[in-house]
């Protein structure tokens, strides 16, 4: 097994230093930092990769409750680059003993505030997965902090640096579109009925009661982890909060005004079926379908995903929509991004998609080396600064609020407060399980 386990380590060392020796590596030679990581699964090992592809840091300590996937992910790190990390199954104690200067965090989502704000409090800089937090007020928290200490926080929100992306906003900022008046972004997917699936042991070496931390406690079970966290309310904030942040970021990015005044949501499983978490078995919790409204002053977004009925007729299956009195532009994925003239003799305008790293279509390298620009520069302002990123972030989590209770939200940005609604204002935050403490904003 362990024999096996090095051949296969050795292989996708070899396979991930090809694809660092085709990027051209844009790190000057100089100080290497002292980088550690939290949450060392697929994603955020993606992260890392790229971390050390780009020469400046040196892995000190990884941080994973899967005793496994330390192991592995520390053996992978050696065969990359030489780096021994110590190995943590708590954050507290790599952060108190290694007091890294980087810290990665690829948590789920329940996981990111804690552990921003005391790597931000002992000194590091942080490259932060996005959505910023879980809760509003988590991640109001996450700024201030970042703020005080004078920190670098850049958030994943790699669509802000991609070439596409970039080239597409440019279009948009041109005035080209015209005056543009509504948005639609949207998420079409796979999938059907959702069945139970039974509980089961945490597996070997993980410690699933910190896997939970300050959010509710559930049984271990393979729907839930690894990855289908996403989907459950007391850990995410389902499709909405994954793939909806990325696109509402795009408004954030493009408009001036930084906030909507009114939100509504509503949706449901009408496919997946009715939540179960019976003791014995569980599924999902998210909506399988849902629609939400973001009404701004000068112009109305709306979100729509389906994790069902994936229709080939479709022009585009993923991205924007901006409808403007010009035409519209579609900013998309794997598509790139398209105008579509409204004269019939207006010219239409495309351009390709392009990654910096094609082999997953995102763009972790260029704001990885954005974030270290922003570190060595105090002047330079990251891509994905967690000031807009928590903005962003804001924008699921009202979603959310507004699709549990089943109303519109009046929302005073400036605040950060839901007008006239005390029930509402309650779940900006969330109670902690003991004995972990909520943060203070």
């Amino acid at each position: 097994m362990q024999a096996s386990r090095r051949r296969f380590l050795k292989t996708s060392a070899a396979a991930t230093a090809a694809s660092f020796a085709a990027t051209p590596l844009l790190a000057a030679p100089g100080k290497k930092y002292r980088t550690a990581i939290i949450g060392a699964g697929w994603w955020g090992m993606n992260i890392l990769r790229d971390a050390m592809a780009h020469g400046q840091c040196k892995v000190v300590g990884i941080c994973d409750v899967s005793e496994q996937t330390r192991e592995v992910s520390a053996e992978e790190i050696t065969d990359l680059n030489g780096d021994q990390p110590r190995k943590y199954n708590d954050f507290r104690e790599m952060l108190g003993r290694e007091k890294p200067e980087i810290v990665i965090i690829a948590t789920p989502d329940h996981w990111h505030a804690l552990p921003a704000i005391a790597a931000i409090e002992a000194g590091a800089h942080v490259f932060l997965e996005k959505p910023t937090a879980h809760t509003v007020e988590e991640s109001r928290a996450i700024l201030n902090a970042a703020r005080a200490a004078k920190r670098v926080v850049q958030v994943g929100l790699h669509r802000r640096i991609g070439p596409h992306h970039v080239e597409a906003m440019k279009f948009l900022k041109s005035g080209k579109v015209g005056k543009v008046g509504q948005v639609r972004l949207f998420v079409t997917g796979g999938g059907g009925k959702e069945e139970p699936t039974p509980n089961s042991p945490a597996p070997m070496g993980m410690d699933w009661d910190l896997w939970c931390g300050p959010a509710p406690k559930r049984p271990f079970n393979r729907r839930l982890h690894p990855g289908g966290w996403r989907h459950f309310l007391d850990y995410a904030n389902g499709t909405l909060g994954d793939w909806g942040v990325h696109w509402l970021d795009q408004i954030t990015w493009w408009s001036d005004e930084k906030f909507p005044k009114r939100v509504f949501s509503s949706g449901g499983r009408p496919v997946r079926g009715a939540a179960v978490n019976d003791g014995e078995a569980m599924t999902s919790d998210t909506p399988d379908s849902q629609v939400a409204i973001y009404d701004y002053e000068d112009f109305t977004v709306t979100w729509e995903h389906r994790r069902f009925a994936m229709n080939a007729t479709e022009h585009h299956r993923y991205g924007a929509y901006f409808y403007g009195t010009e035409g519209i532009l579609h900013i998309g994925w794997r598509d790139g991004w398209t105008f579509y003239p409204a004269k019939k003799n207006g010219m239409k305008a495309h351009g390709d998609p392009r990654f910096d790293n094609e082999r997953d279509g995102h763009n972790l390298p260029p704001l990885w080396a954005d974030f270290m620009k922003a570190i060595a520069d105090p002047k330079h302002t990251p891509a994905a600064d967690i000031e807009p990123a928590h903005r962003s972030s804001v924008l699921p989590m009202l979603g959310m609020i507004s699709y549990r209770l089943g109303r519109s939200l009046e929302w005073d940005g400036g605040k950060e407060q839901i007008l006239n609604d005390k029930q509402a204002n309650q779940l900006l935050q969330r109670n902690y399980r003991e004995p972990w403490v909520y943060p203070e904003a």
